[in-house]
Formats: C-alpha cells, sequence, structure tokens
C-alpha cells in the first residue's frame, strides 16, 4: 500500500535512520538503498530504553519525553538539534525529500520545521506507518499531513 502511494512521486533524496525497522519499511516502499543517516535515529532513550512513559511516570509522576528528556539518553535540545541538522541537510535539494524514521524523531522534525519549540512535539500523535508531509509555502513552512494511514 505504502509503496503505491509513492510510486509516482520522484525524489530528489530518500534518507533512512540506520535502525533496521526504518530501513525495512524504506525497502518495502520500495527504496531499497535509501541514504543511512544517523539524524533521523530514534530518541536515545538512555536508562528508559524498553519502558513505557506509563512506566517511566509511575517513578517519575508527570514526565514528558520532550521536556525532560531520559536520564544517560539525549535531552530534547539534543534531540530538536538533530532534526534541525536533517532539516537542513533535506532543504539542500532541490526537490521533495523522503524520509523513512521513528515517532519521536519526526515529531521534533515536524516542530523544528516548524520552527516551534521542541515541547511542542509532545502534542503531535503519530501513529505506526503513517505518512506525513511538511511543505514550504509562500506564507510559512506548515504541516501538509499528518499522521495519515
Amino acid at each position: 500500500m505504502l509503496k503505491s502511494k509513492l510510486s509516482g512521486i520522484r525524489f530528489a533524496a530518500v534518507y533512512s535512520s540506520p535502525m533496521q525497522r526504518a530501513l525495512r519499511t524504506a525497502q518495502i516502499a520500495g527504496f531499497p538503498h535509501p541514504e543511512v543517516t544517523p539524524l533521523l535515529k530514534e530518541f536515545d532513550y538512555g536508562e528508559y530504553e524498553g519502558l513505557t512513559s506509563k512506566q517511566i511516570q509511575e517513578t517519575r509522576p508527570g514526565w514528558d519525553l520532550y521536556r525532560d528528556g531520559c536520564p544517560g539518553g539525549e535531552s530534547p535540545a539534543q534531540v530538536y538539534a538533530r532534526a534541525e541538522a536533517f532539516l537542513e541537510l533535506a532543504v539542500s535539494h532541490q526537490g521533495t525529500v523522503l524520509a523513512f524514521a521513528h515517532g519521536h524523531i519526526l515529531r521534533a522534525v515536524a516542530v523544528a520545521w516548524m520552527n516551534l519549540d521542541i515541547t511542542a512535539a509532545s502534542r503531535l500523535l503519530l501513529d505506526v506507518a503513517t505518512m506525513n508531509r511538511l511543505v514550504e509555502e509562500p506564507h510559512g513552512r506548515e504541516l501538509a499531513l499528518w499522521n495519515a494511514p
């Protein structure tokens, strides 16, 4: 299904996180050799790796990934900087760029695209295997499509 949705679009560049699940999704979608960039790697959860938000909040009530980060992992500022660096890379191309990545970094990319504070990423619902489209319009950067199946 994803492959058919993307098949008619010409991409100036196709990027993927180095993590296997993103690379495999790119392959299934018809892009067997995306350019791998660590800029699209998922949030480094440090000591929280493998835990759900609910489990973390049992010991840290009110915890929010994009406000508090993860001990031993990345801070929200570090993730935002990585998202901005990916956007610089993407806009260096003339044309449409495709990225295969993970929910938390993609939310950070979206808020960096719109020049919002990283904490706004907490308010963007993003399901697995969805499509999103960021566009540059004459009046600014927008989310043209978000969380579409």
